[in-house]
């Protein structure tokens, strides 16, 4: 099994920097700094920018969740190998996207 300590470390960091971002969604989406608008068009831009905040944090939490998933393949001995055929994971794919559980090949099948 090879050591991953630094790309452990480096999925560690990212982790924390999404769930800080994503705690800044949250707060944004309940006011919790400052109450909703009173006036109808300032509402209408802020249901228009609920739906992006929205869709950050949903993006957010999925890549949250693949990186805990990639996380417990290091502790299983299963990183980079990928999780449908069952060979390795190009080096050069894993530091573009060191959360990738699929090789190229089978990530282009499932597109």
């Amino acid at each position: 099994m090879k050591d991953y300590g630094e790309v452990r470390e480096d999925l560690l960091a990212m982790l924390g920097e999404l769930n800080e971002r994503l705690g800044k969604i949250t707060d944004d989406v309940k006011h919790s700094k400052e109450p909703p608008e009173k006036d109808f068009a300032e509402q209408a831009i802020e249901m228009e920018n609920y739906e992006v905040l929205d869709h950050l944090g949903n993006a957010a939490r999925m890549e949250i969740n693949q990186i805990k998933q990639a996380l417990e393949r290091i502790e299983k001995g299963l990183y980079g190998e990928c999780s449908v055929c069952g060979e390795p994971i190009n080096e050069e794919r894993l530091k573009a996207l060191p959360y990738s559980d699929k090789c190229i090949r089978c990530a282009e099948k499932e597109s």
